[in-house]
């Protein structure tokens, strides 16, 4: 007997895959997945059954349809006067009980005539009535006062009174946090709801959507380097990517259009893990699903493992491609046992993840691809309105000479066109011009598709949100106010270390300590994280996130901010670009030089019982141009001061190179021929220091500060 795979048939049938597989298995019909085969019997039983209910579903529909509609008529009302519409009127003994008849008279007439009222209309209406019952107030983070008092319709002297009250002078330009601006609004009898962006959800409530549809999925492929992304990217769009990319590695990050049995495709094309990580660090999911890509010959390799992690604290579905199927020393069946020592059963192994065995030279397995592609897609219902204001999601930005800022946006809903006004993180602008992956001009584009833009006024970051507006007016005026948030967020923002995680977990707010292990060597960093793992109590679970080999990158620190992991180093250090991202994402880095001292740490941050410690914290960096000997003074050094600043009496570290050459302390500090205590970038200075000899020209002193500060990983 012949036998048929459970999605051709449904394909045929007109289902998709998981219906399918819930009507078989409601017949008792036993099988694993969709990739499960139905014999000729079976799918006989199985077509009568369907027929059976598609006519049963239709008589059903159609009524609940009729109901549906007689319900809707004697559900619409008057739409009841907004809480906006009450503060922005002056206060008065009783409510205008004409302007409410004549709009209740137009509302009845309107129904009369058999008009229905707009859907927007009813949705705002429960909205309204939600905000009436608890009097809510929308905020974002760090607003002013005197932003404050537009929103709740009093005078800004009046949040003032009440900052003073509380023991807290104010300014009205001043930005208040969200603690303070909830208590200030319960003081006025409101509830405050914190938003990140308040004004784009505005626009995006009252924005007017079309009817949901289909949309392409958008992939992106991963895996280690020189396993084949790129080159299974060229052989899906049949044209030669790798010619025109130096040395055959992925220059930029891509998007890329393919199309496949009469569906799009959207593949994202990654030149490591980035992009993917700071988009989630920013709180947009992008990706739809993950291509693995894993080379038969090479098995999985520490790339391999990293994207894994990324795509597993994604929460992505993951195809496993294994590439290379070709060469004489392909061995598919030990990457899969490979992957499974990191948690990736694939189905072979019983377990729920697609594997394709291709081969990007031959072209072998490609088709085979794209249908595990669609499949998994049409499991997932991908859908989006494909009229009305556009959103999306900031893919890749770059300076290009002749074209400006060049920004290229994976656009998630609506309708994207020439002359759009829109908003992006703090840039904004309008669109001047749309290119395909070609650089063919576009006049718009639609839901899943990536278009490179011109017309920012500056570069967003790559993650923001991308929002078209009503004109530039407001664009310019929220790119602002982010401005201004952004600001203030930088200067207060805390960092997630072991104090934080201490203080959420008193108050219950955490389950889990996530962390990132990274040392110089493949065996330590195994038993740290192993050993790290087993401190798990029923109370806190610990838990590993990533581990590596190698300095800490910046793809681990974004990682930890998307995750709210925080970063243990063993023997490894970070490079200042890293320390800075990490500063300003938030993340906590600690070095440890011996495995009980994080142990402990750990051990005692879980039980609440860290001790502060004395931090050695870089504040600025001197460079040496003079040498100077002063009479019954001794040795002194004109210096320049690059970066930061530098401190009498504070600790320094002198650098010839990379070669450390004495450390000491600041014992005098001039500026034209005064005593000061500090001197700050770009200023020159006298230095004095404690032991100057063996000191010259051209030498590095490095400024640091102790600071006493509660134990933290």
């Amino acid at each position: 007997m012949g036998k048929k795979r459970v999605y051709t048939l449904a394909k045929e049938l007109g289902l998709s895959s998981r219906e399918l597989v819930e009507i078989i298995r409601n017949m008792g019909i036993e099988i694993k997945s969709h990739s499960s085969t139905v014999t000729e019997e079976e799918e006989e039983r199985i077509r009568r059954f369907v027929k059976g209910e598609e006519k049963k579903k239709k008589e059903e529909v159609e009524k609940v349809e009729e109901k549906e509609e007689r319900k809707e008529v004697r559900e619409e009302r008057p739409v009841a006067v907004t809480i906006k519409e009450k503060r922005r009127r002056p206060k008065r003994p009783q409510v205008d009980r004409q302007e409410v008849e004549k709009k209740l008279k137009e509302t009845l007439a309107k129904l009369e005539r058999g008009e229905r009222l707009p859907k927007r209309r009813k949705k705002k209406k429960r909205e309204v009535e939600e905000e009436e019952e608890e009097n809510v107030v929308k905020v974002t983070e760090f607003i002013s006062v005197a932003e404050f008092a537009k929103l709740i319709q009093v005078d800004p002297t009046e949040i003032i009174a009440k900052c003073l009250e509380i023991g807290l002078p104010v300014t009205i330009n001043q930005r208040l946090d969200f603690d303070t601006i909830s208590m200030i609004a319960e003081e006025f009898g409101y509830k405050a709801v914190l938003h990140e962006e308040y004004e784009i959800e505005e626009i995006e409530e009252e924005s007017e959507y079309g009817e949901e549809r289909e949309r392409p999925p958008v992939v992106t492929v991963m895996g280690h380097v020189d396993h084949g992304k790129t080159s299974l990217l060229d052989r899906i769009r049949q044209t030669n990517v790798v010619a025109t990319e130096k040395g055959g590695i992925t220059q930029r990050i891509g998007a890329y259009h393919a199309e496949y049995d009469g569906k799009k495709i959207t593949f994202i094309d990654t030149p490591g893990h980035h992009a993917f990580t700071a988009m989630r660090a920013r709180g947009a999911q992008v990706t739809d699903i993950v291509i693995l890509v894993v080379a038969a010959d090479d098995g999985v390799m520490p790339q391999t493992i990293e994207a894994l992690n990324h795509a597993k604290a994604a929460g992505v579905p993951i195809i496993v491609a294994i590439n290379k199927i070709d060469l004489p020393q392909a061995n598919p069946m030990m990457v899969k046992q490979q992957l499974a020592e990191h948690g990736i059963l694939v189905q072979e192994f019983g377990g729920d993840v697609l594997c394709v065995e291709v081969s990007a030279k031959t072209g072998q397995g490609i088709d085979e691809l794209l249908e595990a592609i669609l499949l998994l897609a049409e499991e997932l219902k991908l859908t989006a309105p494909f009229e009305g204001p556009a959103t999306g999601v900031v893919l890749e930005v770059k300076k290009e000479k002749g074209r400006g800022n060049v920004v290229t946006v994976l656009i998630e809903k609506g309708k994207l066109k020439i002359g759009d006004a829109f908003v992006a993180g703090i840039a904004h602008g309008r669109v001047r011009a749309m290119f395909d992956e070609w650089r063919r001009k576009m006049n718009e584009a639609t839901p899943s598709t990536a278009v490179e833009i011109l017309g920012f006024d500056e570069l967003p970051e790559v993650g923001d949100r991308f929002v078209v507006v009503e004109d530039e007016r407001k664009a310019r005026e929220i790119a602002n106010k982010r401005r201004a948030v952004k600001r203030e967020q930088e200067r207060r923002r805390p960092v997630f270390g072991l104090e934080l995680f201490q203080e959420e977990l008193k108050k219950g707010e955490v389950k889990e300590l996530k962390l990132i292990v990274k040392g110089d060597e493949a065996g330590p960093v195994e038993a740290l994280a192993d050993a790290i793992q087993d401190l798990s109590t029923e109370e806190v679970k610990v838990n590993v996130i990533h581990r590596g080999v190698g300095e800490v990158s910046e793809s681990d620190i974004l990682l930890a901010s998307a995750s709210k992991a925080i970063v243990v180093a063993y023997h490894v250090g970070a490079p200042p670009q890293v320390r800075e991202l990490a500063k300003r994402e938030g993340v906590e880095i600690r070095t440890y030089h011996i495995i009980y001292d994080a142990l402990n740490d750990i051990r005692s941050a879980m039980a609440g019982l860290l001790e502060p410690i004395e931090v050695e914290e870089e504040i600025g960096e001197v460079e040496i141009r003079q040498l100077f000997k002063v009479p019954k003074v001794g040795i002194v050094f004109g210096c320049y001061v690059r970066q930061g600043r530098i401190v009498r009496g504070n600790p320094v570290r002198v650098y010839r190179g990379e070669e450390l050459i004495k450390e000491t302390k600041v014992s005098s500090l001039k500026r034209f021929k005064e005593d000061v205590k500090e001197v700050e970038e770009g200023y020159e200075c006298g230095v004095g220091l404690e032991d100057p000899k063996g000191i010259k020209e051209g030498d590095i002193i490095r400024v640091y500060e102790i600071i006493k500060k509660a134990r933290e990983l």
